[in-house]
């Protein structure tokens, strides 16, 4: 596959690059961890830097924490070799590991739970009743690599309306579809009636409450998708054997650590981290194989 970059992926690499994390390529002196952005990344970013340090104190590295602007930021920074571990989730995982043998060494829990769903939001008082209703409104998503912000919600629509591409979907059935960056930015903008439907993961509002107390109010749930596996750590696998054995048993840990595991909620509201392998996200992988040679990562 012929990988699209945006500009900005192309200057996020660059500057990784430019900047370094040791000279052995598979036991560096700083690891560099990368984070999606589900929410406001200016957010994400002052909240992780507690976990980074305490993962440096285990690991006895010093561990750099940077949150990108697009998926494809960290996608393309695990590639080129400068982003070593990754908060990622199941279909970016799935894009790192056919291009540049990204491996998941774990996974998240939520609510109990190893998958989640992704879920159409519409305002309350909209007079959108049914998955039906959508054709001629406005669609908003965080990322166009983004599992549930973009992939399942596009693929069940498809799948149930006859759609033969991607473009069917954004160009014709949909009056109009924008990528906002973040799933809390989609919410936000059929909170604030600036689109009538955005598709996140469930439920994005709890994320939202503090700020927007009326949210739940003022928007609902119209439908969700099938189970989506929870979102991944992943490593490059330049990464030396040992070095991996300690990063899984590092982030193990966290679950015995309630001020981890406080932050790692904060951040993509985890619970708990568990072990992971490739085969439990065979059915991201098949949705994969229908995407990649039509989605476009700008």
């Amino acid at each position: 596959m012929k990988k699209l970059l945006g500009l900005m992926a192309l200057a996020v690499v660059a500057f990784l690059a430019a900047c370094g994390s040791g000279s052995d390529e598979g036991n560096p002196d700083t690891l560099v961890m990368g984070f999606v952005p589900s929410q406001d990344s200016e957010t994400i970013a002052d909240t992780v830097e507690p976990l980074a340090e305490e993962l440096g104190n285990i690991l006895d590295k010093e561990v750099e924490p940077r949150t990108m602007t697009s998926y494809n930021g960290v996608i393309e920074g695990m590639g080129s070799g400068q982003v070593h571990i990754g908060l990622i989730p199941a279909f970016g995982y799935v894009m790192a590991h056919q291009d540049y043998d990204v491996e998941v060494i774990l996974k998240s829990v939520r609510h109990g739970s190893e998958t989640y769903k992704a879920q159409y939001l519409v305002q309350e008082d909209s007079d959108i009743e049914s998955l039906d209703d959508l054709e001629g409104k406005s669609w908003v998503y965080g990322d166009a690599a983004s599992t549930s912000g973009f992939l399942f919600p596009a693929s069940q629509l498809m799948d149930k309306y006859d759609l033969e591409s991607q473009a069917d979907l954004t160009s014709e059935f949909f009056s109009e579809a924008n990528a906002v960056g973040a799933h809390d930015t989609a919410a936000l903008e059929v909170y604030e009636g600036g689109a009538d439907v955005a598709t996140t993961f469930d439920d994005v509002r709890d994320n939202l409450e503090e700020d927007y107390p009326d949210i739940k109010d003022k928007t609902r749930v119209l439908d969700y998708t099938e189970e989506i596996p929870n979102d991944t750590v992943s490593v490059i696998s330049e990464l030396d054997d040992e070095l991996v054995s300690d990063i899984r048993e590092a982030f193990l840990s966290f679950n015995e650590d309630e001020e981890m595991l406080q932050v790692m909620n904060d951040v993509y509201t985890w619970d708990a981290i568990v072990e992971a392998e490739h085969e439990d996200y065979q059915v991201v992988e098949d949705t994969y194989e229908r995407f990649q040679d039509s989605i476009s990562l700008e």
